[in-house]
This record gives structure tokens, C-alpha cells and sequence, in this order.
């Protein structure tokens, strides 16, 4: 799992809303911004999603327009990645949380706004030690809790939403 150590943290994994289709052009995409559809989505999620989180959350959130308004609807100020945009790798989004996720870091709930197939490929890798290719819809969130049990970290699957649950 590399340097990401998730004991007494919670990871929110929020994959962008819906923001039509992909564009051929990666500067072009990185600029698509959410639908009619993704903004209802987003501001779904968040209320559903912000009663339940603590007090203090970061929100770490990749540079594409659409993950950057995705994370706005929750109303905190996102910490832009540019390791968590388009394309980005496992060992890339656990360099990312690593430094957020810190001992002694001023929060221990981490709300990571990115793209697939990457959160699902992370997901994987932090619920079953292995890395593969799981699908989170556009808007879901999965929210992951780590503790300790006899002796060892486990990191189980608090909360699934998509936002037409929500």
C-alpha cells in the first residue's frame, strides 16, 4: 500500500459527477465542466455526505473543472492535486493522501474528489490488498474506515452512495 497508512482515518473516495462525454482532447476535457445532471448530483451527494462527516475533513480534489465543481458542492476549499487529475495512478493518489493523511495532520477524514478508473483501482487496492479494476459510478462516493485489530490495520467499507440514492 505503499507509504499511506489509513489507521484512524476515513477516506471518502468521490468520483466527479456527470460532465457528458469524454473529449479526445486531454486539455479540452480537463476544462469539461458538469451537466445539468452532474450538478444535481454533486449537490446530492453533498447533502447527504455533509451532515455525517466530522467537524474538521479535508478535501483534496484533482485540477479537471468537473472534479473541482464536484467538490465545491460540498462548500469547503478543496486542495487541488494536479497527481490526482485524469490518468493519475494508484501510487499517485497514495503519494497525494500520504502527505494529507500524515500523523498528526490536522484532520483524519479525507475526502478525495477524482476520476476512474483510478478511485476504484485505489478502492480495491485499500479494501483487498489487491489492485483492480472497480467501477464507482459518476458521483458516488465510497467511504472507507481503517481501525486496528489484533494488531493489524483493517480498513472495511463504511458507506456506498450514488446520488440517486442520496
Amino acid at each position: 500500500m505503499g507509504a499511506l497508512r489509513m489507521t484512524d482515518l476515513d477516506l471518502i473516495v468521490w468520483r466527479h459527477a456527470d460532465a457528458g462525454d469524454p473529449l479526445a482532447d486531454a486539455e479540452a476535457d480537463a476544462r469539461r465542466r458538469l451537466s445539468a445532471r452532474g450538478r444535481k448530483q454533486a449537490e446530492r451527494i453533498a447533502r447527504w455526505l455533509h451532515p455525517r462527516l466530522p467537524e474538521r475533513y479535508a478535501v483534496l480534489a484533482s485540477p479537471a473543472v468537473r472534479a473541482l465543481e464536484t467538490a465545491e458542492a460540498l462548500r469547503a476549499d478543496p486542495r487541488i492535486d494536479a497527481r490526482l487529475g485524469p490518468g493519475a495512478s494508484v501510487a499517485d493518489c497514495i503519494a497525494a493522501l500520504g502527505e494529507q493523511g500524515a500523523p498528526g495532520a490536522s484532520s483524519r477524514c479525507i475526502v478525495l474528489v477524482g476520476h476512474q478508473p483510478t478511485l476504484g483501482r485505489l478502492a480495491s487496492l485499500l479494501l483487498s490488498g489487491e489492485q483492480a479494476d472497480w467501477s464507482i459510478r459518476k458521483g458516488a462516493i465510497w467511504w472507507l474506515s481503517s481501525r486496528e485489530r489484533d494488531g493489524r490495520e483493517q480498513v472495511v467499507l463504511r458507506a456506498a452512495m450514488s446520488p440517486d440514492l442520496a
